[in-house]
């Protein structure tokens, strides 16, 4: 089982490996195959800035309000979603921390133009009630939703992302995960990372800024 220190962080040094490959080949596929340029995204502080939007495929996840959550809910605004579970020792609860304190120093305006969503990789524990539990602590108006490991899988590598679990041991295990968020656009296109250290001030300057750019 992977130490409670390192749990839900980016410890492995093959998960590492793993994702930073993935986010490279994520980088060069979105300039490759991702069709024409739209509009460059302004310059921005915290954002990690893809070189053309990544097309990303249809899916179907369960929200913990017991709604779907699919490719159409990652249109018609900017979302930032980011991937973990609830048992999460310390990556998870600060970053939705940080999020929380974001949401607080957007304006009224930006906040209809953003979501934000937490996507569990741990669907065995976490249900749609530990799920709301969970999220509503921090903003009861962010997203939570899972699905089973075919479509996590399906959309984290679409996203260049992965996740692992480890071998479970007296009933519980850990997972592993990446400790960035990523960016969709109002066209449902993923067009960046968010990477820790995350700073709420300059998250929240960078999405009142693409708030208002469309």
């Amino acid at each position: 089982m992977i130490s409670s220190r390192t749990a839900g962080r980016v410890s492995a040094n093959w998960l590492i490996l793993i994702a930073a490959l993935a986010a490279a080949l994520g980088l060069w596929a979105g300039a490759r195959w991702s069709g024409p340029r739209t509009t460059a995204l302004p310059e921005m502080a915290s954002v990690v800035r893809y070189p053309a939007p990544r097309a990303l495929p249809e899916f179907q996840l369960a929200r913990s309000d017991g709604k779907p959550l699919t490719h159409a809910d990652w249109k018609g605004r900017w979302t930032i979603a980011f991937f973990g579970y609830t048992h999460c020792p310390d990556v998870c609860p600060t970053t939705l921390a940080t999020f929380k304190q974001v949401w607080k120093l957007l304006d009224a305006d930006s906040r209809e133009r953003l979501r934000f969503d937490f996507i569990s990789v741990d669907p065995a524990r976490d249900t749609p009630e530990v799920l709301n539990r969970y999220v509503a602590f921090f903003n009861p108006q962010f997203i939570a939703a899972t699905g089973d490991d075919a479509e996590l899988t399906r959309l984290t590598r679409a996203l260049g992302l992965v996740y692992a679990r480890g071998e479970p041991k007296d009933g519980t295990y850990e997972v592993d995960h990446g400790a960035s968020a990523v960016l969709i656009d109002p066209n449902g296109n993923q067009v960046g990372l968010l990477r820790p250290p995350f700073d709420a001030s300059k998250i929240a300057s960078d999405l009142t800024v693409l708030a208002r750019s469309r």
